[in-house]
């Protein structure tokens, strides 16, 4: 189903049960009037406003229809973040291939080349439910042809139908795969990179986490992780305070996302967004990797208030055990394992909830001796790079965000 199939579905939803549909546009106007903010210092506030409504109206009337049966209850959403597909791309060769049994997309510039060219592994971001390689095809095409790079995008299978930790399995097996047959791609093994945005760049971190451990494969290069999750210890951090209500993704939206992501009730969204699924004991252990004053001033000067230890529950630790898992939470890695990572780069944004996931992965890494470099977009939100190449209203910040990241492919 594509972008045009889910807008007549969402119209024939609303033809269909009319009284829902006026319900649904009551319930875009309370959230966009009511439960949402846009900050003065956001870029392309207009054009972030759109999107927004378009995005919930869909959402909404889609969610409609699944409830009246005319689809199933992911179909819009994914559909919605597929988008606009990509231009066709001149310059560069497309081939969709398996790697071990996933479903990858590998992007090749044509002009002949006298040396293997760098290797950049994608996953795409969608908290594990949502996103695919079409979704996230634009970003790929610009790093194939600006960087002069082969781009493997990775389509891992997706929750709840196939459940966690699937998506990370395919994205390790895909990424092994290119590590031990790089040349057949023209790929040069030593020049392996690992990128994702959002949770993929959780898979990103913890695949580079995990590959420390190998002695028989090349060694990776680098790592590029753009506005990435990376703990679900504290969401109470000063971004996820002062951002909590900025669009696209509202921080219970993204919670309640990744409780359903993992398997878990929804229940269970509430207690983690409070923080009663951590030990006193493990607080004191994780105190010097998360924790909010290791976050600098000038990120709580937009407002920030500590707060009130959340009393803890056994009940509730039990039930969110997969929430301590490095492949969900690679900031809880060992010291041991940070030391040998590859180098990193990260993007930031600051109007998005998970900016002080990214400054306190990046804090960790460069005491570890790791070398770091840092992109922020100041004007940016969550998904910013996402909307690269789309002529019809582009997002500001977007071209310098991926700019930003060529330059680091570029020198490596």
């Amino acid at each position: 189903m594509g972008l045009q199939q889910v807008l007549w579905l969402t119209a024939r939803a609303a033809l269909v049960f009319p009284l829902g549909a006026v319900v649904v546009m009551a319930w875009v106007a309370y959230v966009y009037f009511f439960k949402s903010e846009f900050p003065p210092g956001l870029g392309s506030p207009v054009k972030i406003r759109i999107y927004h409504i378009v995005s919930m109206a869909i959402y909404g009337l889609g969610y409609l229809g699944w409830k009246i049966g005319l689809c199933e209850e992911h179909t819009v959403m994914r559909r919605l973040i597929d988008g606009i597909p990509a231009r066709k791309a001149k310059t560069l060769r497309i081939r969709d291939l398996q790697f071990d049994g996933v479903t990858v997309r590998v992007f090749q510039p044509k002009a002949p080349d006298t040396k293997l060219r760098k290797g950049i592994l994608f996953f795409h971001g969608g908290i594990g439910m949502w996103g695919s390689i079409d979704s996230h095809e634009r970003m790929c095409h610009f790093l194939a042809r600006e960087g002069n790079s082969v781009v493997v995008s990775v389509g891992y299978r997706l929750a709840p139908e196939y459940p966690y930790p699937s998506q990370y399995l395919d994205c390790y097996a895909a990424t092994i795969h290119l590590m031990k047959n790089a040349k057949d791609y023209g790929v040069d093994p030593e020049c392996i990179i690992i990128s994702g945005d959002s949770l993929g760049g959780t898979f990103a971190a913890s695949i580079c986490q995990e590959l420390v451990k190998e002695t028989n494969l090349p060694k990776i290069r680098a790592q590029i992780l753009l506005y990435p999750f990376l703990q679900a210890i504290d969401f109470n951090l000063p971004s996820h305070q002062q951002n909590r209500l900025v669009p696209p993704f509202h921080q219970r939206t993204i919670v309640e996302a990744g409780v359903q992501y993992l398997g878990e009730k929804m229940s269970l969204a509430k207690e983690l967004r409070k923080g009663s699924h951590v030990p006193e004991d493990m607080k004191m252990k994780l105190r010097n990797w998360i924790n909010p004053d290791l976050i600098p001033k000038e990120f709580k000067l937009r407002g920030y208030k500590p707060s009130p230890p959340a009393v803890f529950s056994p009940e509730v630790y039990h039930q969110s055990q997969k929430a301590f898992d490095t492949r969900f939470s690679p900031l809880l890695a060992e010291d041991d394992v940070i030391r040998q990572l590859p180098e990193m780069f990260v993007l930031t944004c600051e109007y998005d909830v998970l900016r002080d996931d990214g400054l306190l992965y990046k804090k960790r890494l460069e005491d570890a001796g790791v070398p770091v470099t840092w992109y922020h977009l100041v004007d940016g939100i969550h998904g910013a790079l996402y909307f690269i190449d789309l002529v019809v209203l582009p997002v500001s910040g977007t071209k310098r965000g991926m700019e930003s990241v060529l330059n680091f492919v570029n020198r490596l």
